[in-house]
């Protein structure tokens, strides 16, 4: 018996399945009609995709880029504004330091008026008076705690602080006296160090000036020495173009001469003949053509004029050759031309009458498909069964 339940061969169901799937993707693309019909083109769709994604990708980095500067410049704000607070109550806290230290409220005159304990603090000199006496003691000073605003301080002929006046007098007048003896021995050691830069200076002007003195004296020495050396080298200079002129002099006049009596101004002909070949001449003494051989090259030239001239009269018959079986073939081809016309016509006249007849023929037999063969009309099965394959 045979073996017939063989397994099949993978290779050969791998290329069924991709013949197949194939197949499918093939059927996918014609049966699309949107694709089919409107040519939707993949490629740029996805062209216009990318683009799309990499602009928002450029937006996105655009954006975040400036929100990274936004906080930069949120987070350099908030460093300016507590900054300026900073300032602020450094500010403050000096303000009221000073008003603190110097305006204090008992430092003011209206502490006085305002202060109730005043009244109470009798200083200790003050308690030797009665009890009836102490409330309001005498006055010892111009400046005593008790004096208020309105308090009249000082009479005609009273100086109640006179001896402290005149010791804080006598202090000052000292002072002054010790400032005006320093300033006056300043002003003797400024005078003194001012005389001393004033001797300096002079001595160095002096020695300056002695020097510029030698310097001007020999820079006069050599300048008379260059000038003298500039003489003799102007002298030795002039002696040497005088001797180079009158060199070039006779060197010119001697060249003249040898110009004069050489063979280079010269007529003769015999100077540019060739010593080893005398069918040559010597390009630098040639001195032009013989009468001879100018004849000769005229001759020749007269020779090929007339060979020109048979020349171009060979040419010229050719070309009224050409030029006659050129207007004999193009009346041959004139000829042609009609003659295919009319053959034209009549095969188009021909042709006109067949269609004619084929015409009439095929619309005799639509009239009998219609009428005899194709009366009943086809339903949607039938068109079901077309176009299920893609090949």
């Amino acid at each position: 018996m045979y073996k017939v339940d063989l397994s099949p061969d993978p290779k050969e169901v791998a290329a069924t399945e991709a013949r197949r799937n194939r197949e499918k993707d093939r059927q996918t693309r014609f049966f699309n009609v949107r694709n089919r019909v409107m040519g939707v083109n993949v490629e740029a769709l996805n062209n216009q995709v990318e683009e799309r994604k990499l602009q928002e990708v450029t937006e996105r980095n655009k954006e975040a880029a400036y929100d990274t500067k936004k906080v930069q410049y949120d987070l350099v704000v908030q460093m300016l504004e507590k900054e300026e607070a900073k300032r602020a109550r450094r500010m403050a806290k000096k303000i009221q330091n000073f008003r603190q230290q110097k305006q204090e409220f008992k430092n003011r005159w209206e502490f006085e008026l305002q202060d109730a304990a005043q009244f109470q603090r009798i200083p200790v000199h003050f308690q030797e008076f009665p009890a009836q006496f102490q409330e309001f003691p005498a006055c010892f000073s111009d400046k005593g705690p008790f004096s208020g605003p309105a308090s009249m301080q000082c009479f005609l002929g009273e100086d109640l602080d006179r001896a402290s006046f005149l010791r804080m007098q006598q202090q000052q007048f000292r002072s002054n006296l010790e400032r005006q003896l320093q300033e006056q021995q300043q002003v003797k050691a400024e005078e003194k160090y001012a005389d001393m830069l004033s001797d300096q200076l002079q001595q160095a002007m002096d020695i300056r000036a002695a020097q510029m003195a030698r310097l001007e004296e020999s820079c006069i020495a050599m300048m008379s020495a260059r000038a003298n050396d500039n003489k003799a080298q102007a002298a030795k200079l002039a002696e040497q173009q005088r001797q180079e002129h009158q060199c070039q002099q006779e060197a010119n006049l001697s060249d003249i001469q040898k110009q004069i009596t050489s063979n280079l101004l010269t007529e003769n002909p015999q100077v540019a003949q060739h010593l080893m070949a005398p069918h040559r001449v010597l390009p630098y003494c040639w001195k032009g053509m013989t009468l001879q051989e100018q004849a000769d090259i005229r001759k020749a030239q007269e020779e090929q004029r007339h060979e020109k001239e048979a020349q171009r009269q060979a040419e010229q018959a050719l070309d009224t050759e050409w030029a006659n079986q050129t207007i004999s073939l193009a009346q041959a081809a004139l000829e042609l031309e009609e003659q295919e016309r009319e053959l034209c016509a009549e095969f188009q006249r021909g042709l006109g009458s067949f269609n004619e007849q084929l015409a009439k023929d095929q619309k005799a037999q639509q009239n009998y498909l219609n009428s005899v063969i194709y009366t009943n009309q086809p339903t949607a099965q039938y068109y079901l069964q077309f176009n299920t394959s893609s090949r």
